[in-house]
């Protein structure tokens, strides 16, 4: 029986090198068996490439772009709320009010904004705001809109009250915001100037809203005259040739329609990126001799990531995983990723270059290379997986989709590239050409062919050369000899603290400046023709804001006098908030109220009550507003009306402090709008991206806990990974890109890029035999420094034609990855090396080297 170990020796939880040996030897034994047997691993990736490749079958089926269920959080209160109003308040096309919707309906809106300085109510102006409106109405198949169009009392809902009165040789004082006649003119005439008695002098722009029929079989007769509408409306618009107004135009279906058209726009960009890479690889690649030159490992690393995402795609879409267009993103990112191991694979089996054994070489290689990339890869899909824990549908498609594509080039770049390493060996070891692979002849006297062919018009063996040990690249005896010693000198370290110091006060600020939520104008493209339709309703149409429901949900004692006053005292709650304008709420219990007094009716008798209801059903609307079930008001609603609405900060605390105020009554009131949808993202974004770094970063640690050997330094690749996030969440703000889903996506990958620099850097460190803290960070940038920096340059440039969409989804993208290579590679080449000659060293003994070079039997 062997003889038992000492105490010291043993594998314990200090000893986090248990976990790290038997990895090593492991990943020796998997170097060995590629080196031995290499067409194997390079081909049955290429099969099982192929075969799962072929789930892009059902890609078209998979493809989930509705805007709703993608960007908006799933279980988001307003979702509830709008099916309590569709519940109890159905819409009817024959007595439509627009305000009354539980959705935004379905319509084709027009602003026609005045030339010059002009005013769209003047003569001319109103001439042609009528002609207008009569192209449009004549669109498609004669009298088609008047079959599709929502009505009131027999008539299609006219497209702005003010249309029916512009023929008239005067309009008649016109008060703002709300007419005499009754009408809202807030949200339809923008851009108003009004005398001193609230009367219109002057518009600049009017809105016309055509709403369309919904119910039933109406839906997909109104949609078609939509599309007819984006099909003719530009021609006819043009044939006009309109003077006095300019017309910008949206329809319910533009949102979706330019959103969908986003990824049909990012595809031509694919091939440039990967030309770009494999460029780059090929550059960093290049030898002049014709033997060792790597240009074919280049390749097939490009290769390997792209069958990755072959792989990995094809394997969801065959599992049923929707597709959705962020997840677009992913084959650019995965590119670089898979680049960046690539790189760190060549390196390790550039330094192992002393032994001439092909098994004991690629051995060495895996051992060294395979467990640097097993961290960064464990800690990057932890990263995505832990990020399909969020509310949005779209950033867990997109962190389901890259997760699985890192896994599957994980295993590509321990396999297929390991066995493409292995017969560029054996080509090198037979001396043959990089490109024909025919054998380079030895001897020959030709200049030409000498340069050609061994790099050098010298005649010596090329053979000799080929199997002479390969000289170290350039950049590696840049970082020996210039830059770790420049980097490791006092006032170089004094310099690198203030200059972290800056960078981290820059990003807390910019963290405290952080905009949240999206625009839904960003899920368009800049040409897109919605855009300036935005602009202009932005522009004359922001001071009244959403007009929403308070909705009464319940059996309430209306005839109770009690009951009046706690509803009249929550009402006046709501409307005391800063963003309410308490003259234009519409409240059908006030109007009844009143409409009694006048008539000297009692009504704090149910009977009484119920029984004259239908006096105040007179009033246009109203009767929508109060749903009666066996002679019981189970549901009513009130209007109030929203202003000065223009930010997104605006839109949070608008729809907290409504909420807040329900909350407080002791009526059950719900409040609601459309709108409220997508200003639900307020309530998560923030939360869930905190809940996904914390989770993420505490994963990380623990993963860099047993796969580096040394707390101190997994604690400062944690504090990477949270320096990183800080950074790039306060540069966010400085480059104009807000909180919001798309951002949160780019966030989850900044906890696995951070990781990914620093790992490398701070593994090398760590596993030093050097004698001193400067000579240890030396060391690690000597070994990893130009593959962590050929790592960054990779990915930027994987990413790097995303600049040039005409999205914002893969602008933001490029932005956020950017800032997250940038910052990673600077701490992972900067701010971790000088760290870790400050904390990250404490000597190690003698006995304690001796035992972590011998001990070959910890489990």
């Amino acid at each position: 029986m062997g003889q038992r170990r000492p105490h010291e020796e043993r594998c314990s939880c200090s000893n986090t090198d248990c976990l790290e040996r038997p990895l090593k030897r492991l990943f020796e034994g998997l170097g060995r068996a590629v080196a031995a047997c290499p067409w194997p691993f390079a081909l049955l990736p290429l099969l099982v490439s192929g075969g799962l490749g072929s789930g892009f079958i059902f890609l078209p089926g998979l493809q989930e772009n509705d805007i709703e269920g993608q960007f908006t959080p799933t279980g988001g209160p307003a979702k509830a709320e709008r099916d309590l109003v569709r519940l109890h308040f159905p819409t009817n096309d024959s007595r439509f009010f627009a305000q009354r919707l539980a959705t935004e309906g379905s319509y084709a809106a027009l602003i026609a904004v005045a030339t010059g300085n002009g005013s769209v109510l003047s003569p001319e102006a109103r001439r042609e705001v009528l002609k207008l409106n009569e192209a449009v109405q004549n669109l498609g198949t004669p009298g088609s809109y008047g079959q599709h169009c929502a009505s009131l009392l027999g008539a299609c809902v006219p497209p702005n009250p003010l249309v029916p009165l512009l023929g008239s040789p005067q309009l008649g004082p016109l008060r703002y915001p709300s007419n005499d006649s009754g009408f809202f003119l807030g949200t339809t005439l923008g851009g108003v100037r009004t005398n001193g008695s609230g009367y219109v002098e002057s518009a600049r722009a009017m809105k016309l809203l055509y709403y369309l029929r919904e119910d039933g079989d109406e839906a997909e007769k109104s949609r078609e005259w939509l599309e007819t509408f984006l099909r003719e409306f530009p021609g006819v618009l043009a044939g006009l040739d309109l003077t006095a107004v300019r017309v910008t135009y949206f329809t319910s279906l533009s949102r979706q329609q330019e959103f969908e058209g986003n990824t049909k726009s990012v595809i031509p960009l694919f091939s440039v990126t990967y030309f770009l890479t494999i460029t780059f690889s090929i550059v960093s690649c290049l030898r002049l001799s014709c033997i060792r030159n790597n240009v074919w490992l280049a390749c097939c690393g490009v290769v390997s990531a792209g069958l990755a995402v072959l792989s990995s795609f094809g394997l969801l879409m065959y599992c049923g995983v929707p597709f959705v267009v962020t997840v677009a993103n992913a084959p650019f990112l995965i590119l670089g990723v898979g680049v960046d191991d690539m790189f760190i694979m060549i390196a390790s089996w550039e330094q192992s270059a002393s032994k001439t054994d092909t098994k004991s070489r690629l051995a060495d290689t895996y051992s060294e290379a395979a467990l640097s990339v097993t961290v960064t890869t464990v800690t990057d899909v932890l990263a995505f997986f832990i990020g399909t824990w969020t509310a949005f549908p779209s950033v867990q498609s997109f962190c389901l989709y890259t997760g699985t594509a890192f896994i599957f080039c994980y295993i590509y770049t321990m396999t297929f590239f390991g066995a493409i390493i292995v017969l560029n060996d054996k080509r090198e070891q037979g001396n043959r050409h990089w490109l024909t692979c025919m054998p380079v002849k030895q001897g020959r006297t030709s200049c030409f062919y000498n340069a050609c062919c061994i790099g050098s018009c010298s005649s010596e063996s090329s053979e000799l050369q080929a199997n002479e040990t390969v000289s170290e690249h350039p950049m590696s005896l840049f970082f020996k000899k210039y830059y770790g010693p420049f980097l490791t000198v006092k006032w170089t370290k004094l310099l690198v603290v203030l200059l972290y110091g800056a960078y981290l006060g820059g990003s807390i600020y910019g963290c405290t400046q952080i905009r949240e939520g999206i625009d839904l104008r960003n899920l368009a493209s800049d040409d897109s023709y919605v855009i300036p339709y935005y602009d202009d309703d932005e522009t004359y149409f922001s001071e009244y804001g959403p007009r929403v429901m308070v909705i009464i949900n319940g059996n309430v004692s209306y005839w109770q006098e009690a009951v009046r006053e706690t509803i009249e005292t929550c009402l006046e709650d709501i409307e005391n908030i800063s963003y309410v304008d308490k003259n234009l709420t519409e409240s059908w219990l006030r109007a009844y109220i009143a409409l009694a007094k006048s008539l000297s009716i009692n009504i704090s008798n149910k009977d009484v009550f119920m029984n004259n209801l239908k006096f105040l059903f007179h009033y246009p609307g109203f009767e929508l507003d109060i749903n009666m079930t066996h002679n019981e008001i189970t549901a009513s609603r009130f209007f109030v009306q929203t202003v000065n609405v223009t930010s997104a900060v605006d839109e949070k605390n608008l729809l907290n402090q409504l909420r807040a105020k329900a909350e407080e009554c002791s009526i059950p009131l719900k409040v609601y709008h459309p709108a409220f949808i997508y200003y639900d993202q307020y309530l998560v974004i923030v939360q869930n991206t905190i809940q996904n770094v914390l989770i993420a970063a505490g994963a990380m640690l623990v993963v860099s806990l047993f796969l580096i050997p040394n707390l101190l330094c997994s604690m400062w690749v944690t504090f990477a990974i949270a320096s990183v996030i800080v950074g790039v969440t306060g540069f966010m703000t400085f480059w104009d890109v807000s909180l919001d889903s798309i951002s949160m996506i780019n966030l989850v990958i900044c906890i696995g890029f951070s990781v990914d620099f620093s790992a490398h850097i701070s593994y090398a460190f760590v596993t030093s035999k050097e004698s001193s803290a400067n000579k240890k960070a030396i060391g690690a940038l000597h070994q990893l420094g130009y593959p962590v920096l050929q790592g960054a340059i990779s990915t930027i440039l994987g990413v790097v034609i995303l600049a040039a969409a005409k999205t914002y989804i893969f602008r933001t993208f490029f932005k956020i990855m950017f800032l997250v290579i940038l910052f990673g590679a600077v701490h992972g080449l900067v701010f971790i090396p000088v760290f870790l000659t400050f904390f990250g060293y404490f000597g190690t003994s003698k006995i304690q080297e001796i035992r972590y070079r011998n001990n070959k039997d910890c489990p």
